[in-house]
């Protein structure tokens, strides 16, 4: 049987990376996949692609710091479904740089408005269809919260997913007597957009190949290939199934092996 046979899931933050091969993979193992996002072109795209009947796909545009937005895709997911038996948050702001000394805090507020409060905002607009049944919340954090990069600074997006992470274990308590297990996947160097760019970019700015940038990567890791964005979606999409009905609370790092706790 399909892993995500009968299942709905919603996806927030679908775009051209993550987002899309996490609904890619939902609607590959049998489940039905209700995409949220900002720009309702990237959704329509993503949906075209990954189920072109659109039999197992829906979605709204869905801005996640709008209590009213969220609840409006958690309606979709009844509305089309019937039923909502987990939510994987990848939606983020992960597009802000630089440390303590130069720090705005407005713009820290708006990225923990986003990365901590929005997921929250999200997951409880999903609670009473997940306390029917039981399910899943899977939260997308950041290798970065429990070990800073040496390549870029991203205090704000650390100290904000480092949040979310915390508030999982009190949700993990909260929800469990309601059978809604809650983890975090925590990806390191992930291979896609945005790490495909970050590769371009500074190849072109040291003037050096793109193998010598992959290559600093890379060598710190157990494993010679970086994760993927798909890697990740799969590890999201067995912790929002019934496989993983044991398992909450947790913080699963998916990051071929370059930190071990």
């Amino acid at each position: 049987m399909s892993l995500l046979a009968g299942k709905t899931v919603v996806v927030s933050g679908v775009g051209a990376g993550l987002g899309h091969q996490v609904a890619a993979a939902v609607v590959r193992d049998g489940g039905n996949a209700v995409l949220g996002a900002r720009t309702e072109d990237s959704l329509a795209k993503s949906a075209a692609e990954i189920d072109p009947e659109g039999a197992h796909t829906a979605y709204r545009t869905t801005d996640i710091t709008d209590e009213t937005r969220c609840e409006t895709l958690a309606a979709l997911a009844l509305e089309r479904f019937g039923r909502i038996d987990a939510v994987v948050h990848v939606a983020a702001w992960d597009s802000y740089f630089g440390g303590l000394e130069e720090a705005d805090f407005a713009t820290w507020q708006s990225v923990i408005d986003v990365n901590l409060l929005g997921s929250l905002r999200m997951t409880r607009a999903c609670l009473p269809a997940l306390k029917e049944r039981g399910g899943s919340v899977v939260f997308i954090g950041t290798q970065s919260s429990v070990a800073a990069p040496s390549q870029v600074r991203q205090a704000a997006y650390a100290a904000s997913k480092g949040a979310l992470t915390s508030a999982m274990y009190s949700l993990a308590r909260e929800l469990g007597p309601h059978r809604i297990r809650v983890n975090t996947v925590l990806p390191g160097w992930m291979w896609g957009p945005p790490v495909q760019a970050y590769v371009q970019f500074t190849a072109h700015t040291e003037g050096v190949g793109e193998s010598e940038v992959l290559g600093r990567l890379t060598e710190r890791m157990a494993l010679p290939d970086l994760a993927t964005d798909g890697d990740v979606a799969d590890a999201a999409v067995f912790l929002a199934s019934d496989r993983a009905r044991a398992i909450t609370g947790q913080s699963l790092l998916v990051n071929a092996g370059e930190l071990m706790r």
